[in-house]
This record gives structure tokens, C-alpha cells and sequence, in this order.
């Protein structure tokens, strides 16, 4: 990166975290720091939802999907929409006539205390989870631009977003919220023009569009059944849309997020305003990772993204078999260009028979060009067994490090920190306040510490074990699917506990209970033997907790 590049990034960070504590400045009582006193407008409410779920594993991972895997990612998102208009007609309405601070009251008021802790307890144990591996996704990019050990990148990123948390609370994290999402909307569309005007003067956006179909990329829907499959159709209307219901209906990060907002009318818009816009922009950024493929074929790619790793394996004792494979990678990024040229001469000349030969050409040669990064990637493990193979993650970061201008390349760096900030302290926030409410308090009704003195320590804490977590984040693949991963061994079942709490008032609070934790360990072992793909885990969650509670209750009471 150039000094303008750094001088972008700085400034960037600096006025972020500055307009957030000026925007919360002064004393502040429990209600401030939790909720911003109820009191932010329907866009900030929305902006503020679509940013903690936008985090740099988004702008990291997801191009990197659109990159290996084509479009059919966005799937995932399919039942985003629906799951807004349920929460803004059940959950909306309900937490904000209840006046709590968390999710899990309310679950006390309608069961018990066992059922809210192990609510609360799973959640805690998701959240502080997926927040290391939300840590190590900016740290990335910090020990790929620098060279520094990813363990001291975890550490600093993670200890930066717990100033601006810890001392501005919730209206803090709401006000950088609202300035990310306008940020991150103009780099990434920066971006996108961008790499189409890279590409020759011949190719423009329909034509990148063409290659990248014939080359498998456009693969938007998938309409064939398959339970196994990650990304069809049905997996993202009906799956995503258990897991959407789950986590922006269930998860504390979440739910602290439109509780802020001034009357339920503000908090419903906000909603259905993530609804009518995330599908959208998850759209785009995959495409950016489709059109920085396109690019490739016409441009020599690394021959392996991770940079850092490549250059130490370039410098080892197996320096002699990564200049092999070297060689031949050079000879297979000639074969490509020669290929995707005549698909373009093919397509140009509308003859179908020469398109589908060239495009099959074009696939062999990727799937060989696919083939030697594994060998790299092996190779690179054999030298330092705990290095980071999985090169999802690095594709676009090292796209914007090696062809985007100056100034553009601070910029999205910039965004990529901005958006990890954002959904950290959102999930500082939220482990802070559901310790607090849902264990501290409950336990220790009268403590020698003010509230929001104790947030503010318990905040300190989550921020430490988040960065224990990010450490180990690298031996997980690509951070976006291993996040969603992550969510779906949960929210099924706290999902199913909610929806026993809403529509099944015969059941009390011991069927619920133990339906609970018999379904949790059904998830996970349908999770540990691949039975089905990750996205059916939510819906298999959710049904039986309703199912079991609803049968244990049905059994005679012990006498």
C-alpha cells in the first residue's frame, strides 16, 4: 500500500471511532448504554441491523465464494425477506411491550429460569464463538498487507473495537453503524466498476457476464431437492429462512439492535427496510467475486492468493517443488487466456456449437488451474502444518492489493476494518448485556457495582475470550460459511425454544427444557456425520424442540 493508501485508511478508522464517542458523549444510565434510550429513527435502526451482519468476513469471504463458487451463495438469503415480515409482525411487538433489555426475559416470564440459562448459555456460547472468528477475518488483511503474525493482528483488532464499545455503548455502535453502511456502499460499487474496466477493451459487463455462465459462475438458482446440497433454492427459502428467524429474531446482537428503535413502527421499518435491501447487496458483492474471476481469465492469477504463505514456501526447503508447479501454472494461465478468448470470439459470433466447445475447454483449464493450487496449498502444509491453505478468504484483499489505485485500495481496506468493527461491537454488546441481564442480575440481584460500570468490565472480558477464539480461526476454510456454519449448530433450537413460548401455551417450562437439550445433541450429531446439509440444521432444530416439547408435556407428571 502506497502513503495515500494509509493516510485513507487511518483517516478513515480515526473519524469512524470519533464520530461514534462524540455521538454518545456524556453520562449515560443502563437504558443509554443498552438501548440508546429507545430513541433512534427506522433507517438507523435498519442500518444498524444490515451492519452487524456485515461484518469483513462479508467483504472478504463472500467475493472469495462469488470467486470458486459462482452466485449460487445469494441463495442462502432467499428466506431473509419472509423471516423480516414474521419478526416484524410476532417478536417486534412482543419484546417492545415486555420493555426488556434481552430476548431471553421473557422467556423467565413465560417458563422458567432454567429455560432462559440454557437459552442465554447457548446463545453466549455461539456468539463469543462466531465474534473470534469475526476478529480474525480484519486480521487477515492487517498480516497480508504488513507481514505481521496473525496472532498479534487478532489481538490488536480485537482490542481496538473494545475502546469505542466499552466507552460509547450502543448509541455509539449505532452512529458508526449508520457512517459504515454509506461507506460500504460506495466502495464496494467502486470496486465492481472498477474491475470490469480492468478487463480488455473488447469485454464489457455483458460479455464478462457470458464467460463467467459459460465458465459455471452464473449459477444463480438451483431448483433441484437435494437435502445434502449447501445452496439450492430450497435449502435458502426454507433453511434461511429458519435461520434468518432465528438470528435476527433470537440473537441478543440482533435483537439489541431494533430495540433501539423509538416506537415499534420505527423497529418494524427497519426490518422490512434489511429485508428489501440485503438480498440486493449480498447479490453484489458476490457478483465482485464473480467479476474478479472473469478478470483472471484474462490476467495471470498468483498461484496462490495467500501471499505471505506463498512467499515463505518460495523461501523454504521446498522451494524446488514450488518452482515446478510454478512453471506449470505459468503455462496453464496462457492455455486459459487462449481459451477464454475463443469463447469470446464464439459468443461474438453467436455460433453455439464453437461457444459450448470453448466453454468446456475454458472449464478444464480452471479445473486443472484448481487442481495445482491444491498441490501448492499441500505443499505449504507440509512446510508449516499450521498455516492457512484456504484461499477463499485472500482472493479479493489480494485483487484490490495488486490492481486497484491508490487511494481506492485504503478505501475498501478501510471498509473491510469498518464493517468487522461494526458487527464486534455489536457482538460485544450484546454478550455484555445477556451476561448481565440473563446471568449477573439473576444471580446477584444487589451488586456493589453500578450497571453500567459492570457492562463495561464484562464487556473487557467477552473481549478477551473473543480474541483467545479468533487464534485458532484459521484451521476453519472460508470465514463466511464457517460463521453460518457456526449459527446453525444453535439457532434452530433457541428459534424452536421461541416459537414454544409463542404458539404452544399448553407446554410449561420443564418440557421445553429438556426438548431443548435432547434436540441440541441431535443437531450436533446430525452436524458431526454429515447427514444433511448446514442450512436444514435450523429447521431440523427448530421442529423438534416444538415436536418434543409438545410430547414430553403430553406424558403423565411423575408422582
Amino acid at each position: 500500500m502506497s502513503e495515500l493508501d494509509w493516510w485513507v485508511l487511518a483517516g478513515t478508522l480515526v473519524a469512524l471511532v470519533v464520530y461514534g464517542l462524540y455521538q454518545s458523549w456524556g453520562k449515560q444510565n443502563f437504558d443509554d448504554y443498552m438501548l440508546a434510550g429507545q430513541s433512534l429513527p427506522w433507517y438507523h435502526v435498519g442500518l444498524s441491523v444490515m451492519a452487524t451482519q456485515a461484518s469483513a468476513i462479508t467483504f472478504l469471504s463472500a467475493p472469495g465464494q462469488g470467486f470458486a463458487d459462482g452466485m449460487r451463495f445469494v441463495q442462502f438469503y432467499f428466506g431473509l425477506p419472509l423471516a423480516m415480515i414474521v419478526l416484524s409482525v410476532t417478536f417486534v411487538p412482543i419484546f417492545h411491550r415486555l420493555k426488556v433489555y434481552t430476548a431471553y426475559e421473557f422467556l423467565e416470564n413465560r417458563f422458567d429460569g432454567r429455560v432462559r440459562s440454557l437459552t442465554a448459555g447457548l446463545f453466549l456460547l455461539q456468539r463469543g464463538l462466531s465474534t473470534g472468528l469475526s476478529i480474525y477475518a480484519p486480521s487477515i488483511i492487517l498480516s497480508t498487507i504488513l507481514g505481521w503474525n496473525i496472532y498479534w493482528t487478532n489481538t490488536i483488532m480485537g482490542g481496538l473495537v473494545l475502546l469505542y464499545t466499552v466507552t460509547g455503548g450502543t448509541k455509539a455502535i449505532s452512529h458508526t453503524h449508520l457512517t459504515q453502511m454509506l461507506i460500504v456502499t460506495v466502495a464496494m460499487g467502486l470496486a465492481g466498476w472498477l474491475t470490469v474496466s480492468l478487463l480488455p477493451d473488447t469485454v464489457g459487463l455483458s460479455e464478462a457476464l457470458h464467460v463467467a455462465g459459460k465458465a459455471g459462475r452464473m449459477n444463480l438458482i438451483d431448483t433441484k431437492f437435494d437435502i445434502q446440497n449447501r445452496y439450492n433454492i430450497w435449502s435458502g427459502l426454507i433453511g434461511g429462512f429458519f435461520l434468518q428467524l432465528s438470528y435476527f429474531g433470537t440473537d441478543q446482537s440482533q435483537v439489541g439492535r431494533y430495540l433501539t428503535g423509538d416506537t415499534v413502527a420505527q423497529s418494524r421499518m427497519g426490518l422490512l427496510m434489511n429485508g428489501l435491501l440485503k438480498v440486493p447487496m449480498q447479490f453484489l458483492i458476490v457478483l465482485v467475486g464473480v467479476l474478479v474471476f472473469v478478470f483472471y481469465q484474462y490476467n495471470a492469477s498468483p498461484i496462490f492468493f495467500n501471499k505471505q504463505e506463498a512467499d515463505a514456501l518460495r523461501n523454504s526447503p521446498l522451494a524446488g517443488a514450488f518452482q515446478q508447479l510454478e512453471t506449470q501454472h505459468q503455462a496453464l494461465t496462457v492455455q486459459r487466456r487462449t481459451d477464454v478468448e475463443a469463447l469470446h470470439a464464439a459468443l461474438q459470433a453467436d455460433n453455439d456449437a464453437q461457444t459450448d466447445e470453448a466453454g468446456a475447454k475454458l472449464k478444464a483449464t480452471d479445473k486443472a488451474i484448481a487442481d495445482l493450487h491444491s498441490k501448492v496449498g499441500d505443499l505449504i502444509k507440509q512446510h508449516n502444518p499450521a498455516a492457512d491453505t484456504k484461499e477463499v478468504n485472500y482472493v479479493f484483499l489480494r485483487f484490490v492489493l495488486d490492481y486497484l489505485p491508490h487511494g481506492l485500495i485504503g478505501l475498501l481496506i478501510a471498509v473491510m476494518f469498518v464493517a468487522s468493527m461494526g458487527s464486534i461491537a455489536s457482538a460485544y454488546s450484546s454478550l455484555a448485556s445477556t451476561t448481565v441481564v440473563d446471568v449477573y442480575k439473576r444471580i446477584w440481584p444487589v451488586g456493589t457495582l453500578d450497571d453500567v460500570a459492570l457492562s463495561r468490565w464484562i464487556t473487557v472480558g467477552w473481549g478477551v475470550f473473543c480474541i483467545v477464539v479468533a487464534q485458532f480461526a484459521n484451521r476453519l476454510g472460508s470465514m463466511i460459511e464457517a460463521v453460518n456454519i457456526l449459527g446453525s449448530l444453535f439457532y434452530g433450537v433457541i428459534l424452536g425454544v421461541f416459537c414454544v413460548a409463542f404458539y404452544v401455551k399448553s407446554v410449561g417450562g420443564r418440557a421445553t427444557f429438556w426438548a431443548a437439550v435432547i434436540a441440541e445433541a441431535v443437531v450436533v450429531a446430525f452436524y458431526w456425520f454429515d447427514l444433511i446439509a448446514f442450512l436444514w440444521l435450523n429447521v431440523l432444530g427448530c421442529l423438534l424442540v416444538v415436536f418434543l416439547a409438545w410430547a414430553l408435556a403430553k406424558l403423565p407428571a411423575r408422582s
